[in-house]
């Protein structure tokens, strides 16, 4: 299927909260964005050292390698929601709670260069998923988490997720920062 210009989902798409994400992602070239974010992502994750990657900039906030996992968790689940959707499949699916995904994945226990290679893989896949779909599955629509959400959604999701992530490690755990003496 080639390049589909994807527009922006409408408010009646998704639940309020993911306007947050879906604001940070360009109109029109959803599978183009996520395409060019991966390689936007890893050369930001590869300045980060092993040792780095397991910092924490404040007491009970996520290290980096949870952050990274939580976005690799997210962006399996929405495409999952995305892929269910677009087959048509009306059954409701259910949330999930971040933090025990976290609690329950051990981010912390795997080498750094294994989550960013997952990342890299599981967008791989989800851009090679977006791209098989039809024109028509984009706006199809299910339930997730008791709200109503469109293929389309799913997809600027993902992407703003990525996007407001990635910021707060560049803000909250940049690897210059570090330098200045504080402890993981």
């Amino acid at each position: 299927m080639p390049d589909l210009l994807i527009s922006k989902p409408v408010a009646s798409e998704h639940a309020p909260y993911y306007s947050r994400y879906i604001d940070m992602v360009p109109d029109g070239d959803i599978l183009g964005t996520l395409a060019a974010q991966i390689g936007v992502t890893l050369t930001e994750l590869r300045k980060i050292s092993e040792q780095d990657s397991l910092h924490r900039y404040a007491q009970g906030k996520w290290s980096v390698r949870e952050i990274v996992g939580h976005m690799i968790d997210t962006e399996r689940i929405f495409a999952y929601r995305a892929l269910r959707f677009a087959r048509n499949d009306q059954t409701k699916l259910p949330g999930f709670e971040q933090d025990d995904y976290i609690d329950a994945a051990n981010f912390n226990e795997r080498p750094w260069s294994d989550l960013i290679d997952e990342f890299y893989a599981v967008r791989r896949s989800n851009i090679a998923m977006f791209r098989g779909l039809a024109e028509e599955a984009w706006t199809r629509t299910g339930i997730a988490n008791d709200t109503p959400m469109s293929v389309r959604a799913a997809a600027y999701i993902i992407a703003g997720h990525e996007r407001h992530h990635l910021g707060i490690i560049r803000e909250k755990y940049a690897v210059d920062k570090k330098s200045e003496g504080r402890p993981n």
